[in-house]
């Protein structure tokens, strides 16, 4: 049954856990946002720029790969992809909820992860729209 719960649910726990609680050094609430912002370590590059990664760079990073594993998913006929669409979209309107009214959740990095959660939904109910389709029997009678 563990399947059948979204891959994506784990990025927006962790950019709830980041943002609500402010986990990152002990920051409070309103600083929890800015912790998404703040670099956490940088790369030199070849061109002799600096490239800075923040919490939220890594956020959307996890959030992508999952994303990946999510449609891969999608494509699965088990009546347990049934359930996953259905957590999917719950998940969803979660994230919209979180985005218009929750003051740390109205970001480009939260609005992101809350568009990859929507491509998750779409993903598997076109893909089983498609394979339901494919399973009819569109032929015209016996003979």
């Amino acid at each position: 049954m563990l399947i059948a719960l979204p891959l994506l649910v784990i990025p927006v726990a962790i950019y709830a856990l980041v943002v609500l609680f402010g986990v990152i050094g002990g920051a409070e609430t309103a600083v929890g946002a800015a912790a998404l912002r703040d670099s956490l370590f940088s790369m030199p590059m070849a061109s002799g720029a600096r490239w800075d990664v923040g919490v939220g760079d890594l956020i959307l990073f996890l959030s992508l790969i999952l994303l990946f594993f999510e449609l891969l998913k999608s494509t699965s006929s088990q009546k347990v992809a049934i359930v996953n669409h259905a957590l999917s979209m719950i998940l969803l309107v979660v994230c919209l909820v979180m985005f218009l009214l929750i003051k740390g959740f109205a970001t480009s990095t939260f609005f992101l992860i809350m568009t990859m959660v929507m491509l998750d939904v779409l993903a598997g109910f076109i893909v089983t729209i498609i394979s339901a389709r494919k399973d009819l029997d569109f032929s015209g009678g016996a003979g």
